[in-house]
């Protein structure tokens, strides 16, 4: 059974402690306490699935933002035995700011590459995500092999579009060409790109696609998954259909990829059945509903990715491990500062 609490986009301090509180009181021993920053449509049926075959009760608190801020401020009296993220940067606060903890288990190491899991098991990746390019099918025909560095050629000046470059998306990227580049370089990247934009960062990675669309720019950056949410929604659809999804730096490195993931509280009262849920989130059944609601890339090696995310191609991804991100995330946010990108 799931026990839901809804999605919370705004709320006063008063309420979310209520919130908080009804699912503290049902912290009992078979049954896992969630609190979770990905979307009820996606996780919903997975966890229906997860109490059907293990008994296990899931309570989940649903909200885009300050479940973070909640766990630190209820300290070990937090009701929470695990986060989920859409994104790696709060994976990564969640760890750095001791707010989890170690997990040992051979079926998580069995089931998550080593690039996608914390080298002290502190947070295990679900699911990856290409940052692609997007590209005017009517004006950029012929770009199969960009990369990411191009962007940043003066060819393409007045021809970019992005969102915000801290967006966590964004930040991972560039603390990705950090590691591969070093910090001079991927400054020098920076200001080539920064001069290649067609208007001022904004908006969200569709919104990128439909600014191609309507002639703003003609090369957008955006997560692959957004590609297919584009093309099974009747308005958006003729965004998706406007451009070409490329994938980046085929000819060395390969795509940069960034990670939805979970870790365990670091005072899960019910830490078992935490363990348990962690585990059946990697295994093949959990990621091919990740692979088929979302349109993501399954973690998990032994499972492929949905019928239209297959449509879009193989391609190579860059094997960059996580904690290498990670260790260049504040690098990345110094140099964007230092080039003023967003201004």
């Amino acid at each position: 059974m799931l026990n839901k609490i809804k999605w919370i986009k705004a709320t006063s301090i008063a309420t979310f402690t209520l919130l908080i509180s009804s699912v503290s009181a049902s912290a009992l021993a078979n049954e896992v306490n969630i609190y979770s920053y990905r979307q009820t449509f996606l996780i919903e049926p997975i966890l229906e699935k997860f109490t059907a075959q293990t008994g296990i009760k899931t309570n989940v608190v649903f909200a885009k933002s300050g479940l973070i801020e909640r766990l630190k401020k209820d300290g070990r009296y937090s009701p929470a035995d695990v986060v989920l993220t859409s994104d790696f940067a709060r994976l990564m606060q969640i760890s750095d700011e001791g707010l989890s903890q170690a997990v040992s288990s051979d079926i998580l190491t069995a089931n998550i590459p080593s690039q996608f899991r914390d080298n002290d098991n502190q947070w295990f990746a679900l699911t990856k995500r290409v940052r692609n390019v997007y590209a005017s099918k009517e004006r950029m025909a012929n770009l199969s092999g960009i990369s990411y560095e191009d962007l940043a050629k003066p060819q393409y000046k007045n021809k970019v579009c992005m969102r915000s470059s801290k967006h966590p998306y964004n930040i991972a990227l560039v603390a990705s060409m950090i590691a591969h580049h070093g910090s001079a370089e991927t400054k020098t990247w920076l200001q080539g790109l920064k001069a290649n934009l067609a208007r001022k960062p904004q908006g969200n990675d569709r919104g990128q696609v439909k600014a191609v669309k309507e002639g703003e720019c003609d090369l957008a950056l955006g997560n692959s998954y957004y590609f297919g949410v584009m093309q099974q929604d009747p308005e958006q659809k003729k965004w998706a259909d406007s451009v070409n999804i490329l994938f980046p730096n085929q000819h060395d490195r390969g795509a940069h990829i960034n990670v939805s993931g979970i870790a365990m509280t670091k005072y899960a009262p019910n830490q078992d059945s935490a363990k348990k849920l962690m585990e059946f989130l990697s295994s093949s059944q959990a990621q091919q509903v990740y692979a088929s609601v979302n349109m993501e890339y399954p973690v998990n090696p032994t499972v492929k990715p949905s019928e239209i995310v297959a449509s879009w191609g193989a391609f190579k991804e860059d094997n960059l491990a996580m904690t290498k991100v990670a260790e260049n995330r504040q690098a990345a946010i110094m140099l964007l500062d230092e080039v003023k990108f967003d201004l």
